[in-house]
């Protein structure tokens, strides 16, 4: 009789069921091996024991940008997500399985201050995102080269080094730098380099960037400095003008600086000096042609040879435009004569002069017009000392204040003028050196001054009355229309008469000239003086009041004589 097995009790199905579970609980969350059981289109059929499999996208198999190559029978890790039961399928990630491997890797190499490799394989706001062995990192933009990079795909699914700038496992977040690892390395070569190189060194580097103030050269993991002023000889305006990035360039050390690890870098050092015995290639006083290659305020620079320039002061330009921006008066690259007017070997300086190659106006002028001659212009400019007036040659001869008249002041004759007005004038004086004609205006007239300067003191002269006012006279003495005033007090002796109103104009009066000033140009007259001389002259001549004659006896008889020479000579 054969015994039966009973079904289990729903309480044992229970308790099985119960311990199947309880194995499962400790996979959750851990990263397990698996045996690769199939191939199912883009998944792999993973038996993860415990009678669970899962299955997991091929591509998590795989390298960023690359096909995953897992067969059947491989054995691979991977992370349990959960369990369904005991007889359903699991839940499971390769790609959490490779984070939790790398995190822990990356967490030591970052203690240890370590590079990681890694592969950049997408483009994310503000950067790119990085592989790091499963983890994935953020790569920002300003940490991807020394220098900013335009095209990132070389650079773009290919392991390279990294340094982790910062990571929080908590938060799944890693920083990571690849400009760090370049300086690193890069700072590694330049002292290898250093070492190798000393000043003087004629090596080859390519060009890597141009700036307004020099070119950038590498010489093979080291940047040097090439200055615009050693590219060449001549003058460089711009560096690109002579060279281009990725040009190859032979140059020479010209000075390491160890200490900040810079290199300056010469070009022009590798040719002949042109200013090696520049005094005596360009003696002072020898004209020479060149062309003008630059222009600035104060002057225009030009070229005498490749190499060797010089400078035209704005002062050396022209002999008659003054205060004139130079290019005003040449242009760049214009052939132009100049003069060499100085030369210091030491500074490598040449003063040149333009104006010395054409014919002197100031000369030309003073051969052609002396002193007295009498010339023609317009008045040019009117200031508060003259007058300027245009002359032959493009030249400006000024009419001081005290030359516009004889007998007013300079400052009520110059109303008289206005700019543009054409008046004539008297070569005064022309002063070649300084460049300055003075010019005269009243000297067009004779000096009224003239005709009573020849008289001496005490001299009797005959004048015309001009103009009458309470305090004299105003007079014109002699024939060139000298004018002079009697005041009031040398009107007469007699107080009663000196009264300017008993005078008219036009009226013939004689006086006595009392003092002569050249340097004011003053004569003093007086009435009154020649007056009193004459009483003394009749008392001289007709005998004095102690001989019995009366003063008015005596005065009267003068008077008398006076008046028959006077009606002798109506006579005549």
């Amino acid at each position: 009789m054969s015994t039966a097995t009973a079904a289990p009790s729903r309480d044992d199905f229970a308790a099985l069921l119960e311990e199947s579970l309880g194995e499962t609980d400790g996979f959750e969350g851990r990263v397990v091996k698996g045996t690769v059981t199939a191939i199912e289109n883009d998944l792999a059929v993973i038996d993860i024991g415990l009678k669970a499999e899962g299955r997991v996208p091929l591509k998590e198999f795989g390298a960023p940008g690359q096909d995953s190559e897992l067969q059947p029978g491989d054995i691979v890790e991977v992370f349990v997500d959960r369990v369904e039961n005991a007889l359903g399928e699991a839940i499971l990630s390769r790609d959490k399985a490779r984070r939790e491997e790398a995190w822990e890797k990356l967490e030591k190499a970052f203690e240890k201050d370590e590079r990681v490799e890694g592969i950049i394989f997408g483009r994310v706001k503000g950067g790119f995102t990085v592989d790091l062995s499963g983890a994935v990192a953020f790569l920002p933009g300003s940490q991807v080269d020394i220098r900013p990079v335009r095209d990132i795909t070389p650079l773009m699914n290919i392991p390279q080094p990294f340094q982790i700038l910062k990571m929080d496992r908590r938060r799944g977040n890693i920083v990571v730098s690849r400009r760090a690892v370049l300086e690193e390395t890069r700072a590694e070569q330049r002292t290898e380099l250093l070492a190798k190189l000393t000043e003087g060194d004629v090596v080859e580097g390519v060009v890597k960037n141009i700036t307004d103030y020099g070119a950038f050269v590498d010489l093979g993991g080291i940047d040097g400095l090439l200055h615009v002023t050693d590219i060449a000889w001549k003058r460089v305006n711009h560096p690109s003008d002579v060279l281009s990035i990725g040009q190859t360039v032979k140059i020479q050390i010209i000075r390491i600086n160890k200490e900040n690890q810079r290199i300056s870098l010469g070009m022009k050092q590798l040719e002949a000096d042109p200013w090696e015995g520049i005094a005596a290639k360009y003696p002072s006083g020898v004209k020479f042609k060149g062309t003008v290659t630059n222009i600035t305020d104060y002057g225009a620079f030009v070229e005498l040879e490749p190499g060797v320039e010089g400078l035209v002061h704005v002062s050396e330009m022209s002999w008659v435009k003054k205060n004139v921006h130079p290019g005003k008066i040449v242009s760049t690259s214009q052939e132009v004569e100049v003069m060499v007017l100085e030369v210091d070997p030491d500074k490598r300086r040449i003063s040149l002069g333009l104006k010395q190659c054409l014919e002197n106006p100031w000369e030309s002028f003073a051969e052609n017009f002396t002193p007295g001659t009498q010339v023609e212009g317009e008045i040019k400019n009117i200031t508060e000392f003259g007058l300027f007036i245009g002359l032959p040659g493009d030249v400006d001869g000024m009419v001081h204040l005290s030359d516009l008249d004889w007998n007013r002041s300079g400052e009520e004759a110059i109303d008289e003028y206005k700019k543009g007005d054409v008046v004539k004038a008297v070569v005064l004086d022309v002063d070649v050196n300084k460049e300055r004609i003075s010019l005269g205006i009243k000297q067009l007239e004779g000096d009224p001054f003239a005709s009573v300067a020849g008289l001496k003191k005490n001299a009797r002269v005959t004048c015309t009355v001009k103009e009458v006012n309470d305090g004299g006279i105003e007079v014109e003495v002699g024939d060139e229309g000298y004018t002079a005033f009697i005041r009031r007090s040398d009107l007469s002796r007699d107080r009663a008469e000196q009264r300017p109103d008993r005078f008219s104009v036009g009226d013939k009066v004689d006086a006595m000239i009392t003092s002569i000033d050249r340097s004011s140009r003053k004569v003093g007259l007086s009435i009154k003086a020649l007056e009193v001389a004459e009483e003394k002259e009749a008392v001289q001549q007709y005998g004095s009041t102690d001989s019995g004659a009366s003063l008015g006896d005596i005065l009267g008889a003068a008077l008398q004589r006076a008046q028959d020479t006077a009606d002798d000579d109506k006579a005549n």
